[in-house]
Formats: structure tokens, sequence, C-alpha cells
């Protein structure tokens, strides 16, 4: 049997890509989505306060919740009955965002703020920084150092 060759992405045929970044992009890719789920994921469960820090209207902050729910990535829990109320809180889907969030904050605190508004520290006392390494052998994992195979090929 043979090895798999790389494929250039870019030399497929013309056309719109199956593509799972598409997909989370689909559940994840609006703002508020985003920050619903870094102050769910910081502990804040209730609705007004996660729409405080947010800066998300009502309106937009219960659709986004909705569709985090139906996708998955929060769930709610009721924690008064009278009247209901709910709390919001990450599932496993949601806790396996940590790493995609705390890039995104690396690629921001870089790229599109001034200034960092908060350092964020390892239990060790060093600052945070995220490193992409292959987990089989341990070496880092840049473009040059992947390649794409088509699923099933």
């Amino acid at each position: 049997m043979t090895e798999p060759q790389p494929v250039r992405m870019g030399d497929l045929p013309l056309g719109v890509r199956p593509c799972s970044l598409a997909a989370a992009l689909e559940v994840l890719g609006e703002r508020w989505s985003l920050l619903a789920v870094r102050e769910i994921g910081y502990g804040v469960h209730r609705f007004a306060r996660i729409a405080g820090y947010t800066g998300a209207s009502r309106d937009m902050l219960a659709d986004r919740l909705r569709k985090l729910e139906a996708a998955g990535v929060v769930e709610r829990r009721l924690y008064s009955e009278h009247p209901p109320r709910h709390e919001y809180h990450l599932t496993e889907a949601g806790r396996e965002l940590f790493p995609v969030m705390l890039a995104l904050t690396e690629w921001g605190d870089r790229w599109a703020v001034d200034s960092p508004a908060l350092i964020r520290r390892h239990s060790c006392g060093q600052p945070v920084q995220v490193d992409l390494v292959c987990r089989h052998c341990g070496q880092p994992v840049t473009r040059d150092t992947i390649h794409a195979e088509l699923a099933g090929s």
C-alpha cells in the first residue's frame, strides 16, 4: 500500500470547500457568541452578568446563548423555580474551546490592541504563551510542517 500523497489545497478544483473551520464558525463566528463563552469560562454563569461583562443587548445575548445551547457548547441549568431562572455552563465541547480562546486572545494582545488588559500567568508564574506542538514528536507545528490529505484517500 502506498503512502497518501500531500494535496496542495490550491490545486483542487474550484468550489466551496467542505470545511470544519467553516462549520465551527457557523456556531462560534459571531462576536457575542465568543464573548459569552469567554465569560462562562471565567465562571460567570448568570444571564444578567454575562450581558453586563460582554456589553451585548439582552435580545442578542439570548439569541447567541440559544444557538450555543443548540450546538452543544453550553447548557442551561435551573437555579430558581419561582421565577424560573437558569445559569449557563460550558459543556465538554465548550471547555475544549479553551486553547482556541487563549490563542485568539494572544493574537488580539499582539495585533488588535495597543496594550493588553490582562496578563495571563501559568501556575509557575510565567506569562502564558500558546505553543502548537505535535503530540507525537513534540516538534513545533507551523504552516511549513503540515500538509493536508483528503479524508478517505
